[in-house]
């Protein structure tokens, strides 16, 4: 048996330190706001929101979740898992001028605290996950 004590996604929240607690507890309430039919469950030591299962077309598969957000040492990391157009582009990538105090990788949107980003972007943004 493991001495690691299995926790949810409330847990996971309510360990966080000030202000990250807080930042945090409002981005998952803006993110299951706009997408309430995604799950929401821990991925890792993330908040996961709607699981799937995923298969590459070289064999690889695995499960990951549409969206994940995560608490870092230096900033918020929102993971969304979704691509554009024939699937050569990723969603978060479209919004790199309308978040521009967010450094943004192909999925992965980075930021110190959600006063940097303009909410209402990234509402409509997660409106567009599928």
């Amino acid at each position: 048996m493991s001495d690691e004590q299995v926790i949810g996604p409330e847990q996971l929240i309510d360990g966080l330190d000030e202000p990250r607690r807080t930042q945090i507890a409002e981005l998952d309430g803006l993110i299951r706001e706009v997408r309430p039919d995604l799950e929401r469950f821990l991925y890792g030591k993330m908040l996961g929101y709607g699981p799937f299962h995923y298969r590459y077309a070289s064999g690889r598969e695995g499960d990951t979740a549409k969206v994940s957000l995560a608490s870092q040492k230096q900033y918020i990391s929102l993971y969304v898992n979704c691509t554009v157009g024939d699937g050569d582009r990723y969603l978060a990538e479209e919004y790199q001028e309308r978040l521009s105090k967010a450094n943004i990788g192909k999925s992965c949107i980075r930021f110190k605290r959600p006063a940097d980003l303009d909410l209402d972007v990234l509402r409509e943004l997660l409106g567009r996950v599928e």
